[in-house]
């Protein structure tokens, strides 16, 4: 496959990023099939990604993992862990390209959205800037040399310290692109978990994506996202919901043997509202992700430090909460709730 070319120049840049270390392009380059090769990409003197790519013993397309785009969602990143150790090389149709920590000074930091480098959200920089901040870097590389090899592009997120979540896997209807919309729905059908959600698509083809895997769908790539995980913690049972659910990706795309018994109802959801906190404060609510709610239902209350109400919370619309803020503190204009109908 052309992608497959296009390997050797994804390996050049990463050469070009890792001059000083003992990496070489023979080494990089010149592997057999049936091998798995690990480097890192350093983006100046600043910060440094890893990248993992498994070449499979057998031709296919190229999988691109992302993971640790946010350092704080625990459950993706040790999801990769798990798979990196079980993909095994002799038995894969393709390649995997991995990302499996995007945002290595987030994850040590416990830096929660943002890198503290440079104070930004990774998934708010898209497609990032070559001589801009760390975290501006970090998106301008994933964009110009992950993106462009990939077949499949498939960014794994969680909910952050702050965010009850419902797992869900999730894609966008870009109406001009069915091929790539078809695979992205089969995938994520696939992926056999119980929620999915279908984005509208409305960026011109000259507008910043600002997400990884919109980036993806921007340049026309059959891209999709799981999130899965809940709180900054780690949950075994998202963590094994990831994997299985990658597995299963993996063996619809015919690249990797995997049979799962376990089938779910999937519930799709096509719109989604979301509810602006109102005010700075302190935020209490009896509602949980996957909650069923209706429209004008009221959902908490937020109050300031002396106790007194603020604003009560009411329910735009009615739907399912796919995700809500689940901590006390809440500031004014961050998304509180999400709601998909």
């Amino acid at each position: 496959m052309k992608n497959r070319n296009l390997l050797v120049s994804l390996f050049g840049v990463i050469v070009l990023f890792c001059l000083g270390t003992a990496t070489t392009a023979q080494q990089l380059t010149d592997f057999p099939s049936g091998c798995r090769r690990d480097t890192m990409v350093y983006l100046g003197s600043e910060d440094s990604l890893a990248v993992t790519m498994i070449k499979g013993k057998h031709d296919g397309p190229v999988f691109t993992l992302v993971a640790g785009v946010h350092g704080f969602e625990y459950p993706p990143i040790l999801a990769i862990q798990d798979l990196m150790k079980r993909i095994q090389p002799e038995k894969l149709h393709g390649t995997l390209v991995i990302l499996p920590l995007a945002n290595e000074a987030a994850f040590y930091g416990r830096s929660v959205f943002t890198n503290p480098k440079d104070g930004k959200n990774l998934n708010r920089v898209f497609p990032g800037k070559a001589g801009g901040s760390i975290t501006e870097q970090i998106a301008h590389w994933i964009s110009k040399e992950v993106i462009p090899v990939s077949d499949v592009f498939l960014d794994i997120h969680g909910g952050d310290a702050s965010e009850d979540l419902l797992p869900f896997v999730c894609y966008y209807n870009r109406k001009d692109t069915p091929d790539q919309v078809a695979l992205a729905h089969r995938l994520t059908k696939a992926a056999n978990f119980e929620y999915n959600v279908v984005y509208p698509y409305t960026l011109s083809p000259d507008a910043p994506s600002e997400y990884a895997f919109k980036e993806a769908v921007q340049q026309g790539k059959t891209a999709l996202s799981i999130e899965a995980g809940k709180l900054g913690n780690v949950q075994p049972a998202m963590v094994a919901m990831i994997t299985e659910g990658v597995m299963n990706m993996l063996a619809t795309m015919e690249m990797y043997p995997f049979d799962e018994k376990r089938h779910v109802n999937q519930k799709w959801l096509k719109e989604q509202v979301y509810l602006k906190c109102p005010s700075t404060g302190i935020f209490y609510s009896n509602i949980k992700s996957g909650d069923k709610v209706a429209e004008g239902q009221v959902l908490g209350v937020i109050t300031n430090v002396f106790g007194e109400k603020l604003a009560d919370i009411s329910a735009p619309a009615s739907g399912t909460v796919l995700y809500k803020v689940g901590t006390p503190p809440v500031n004014k204009g961050e998304t509180l709730f999400c709601i998909g109908k």
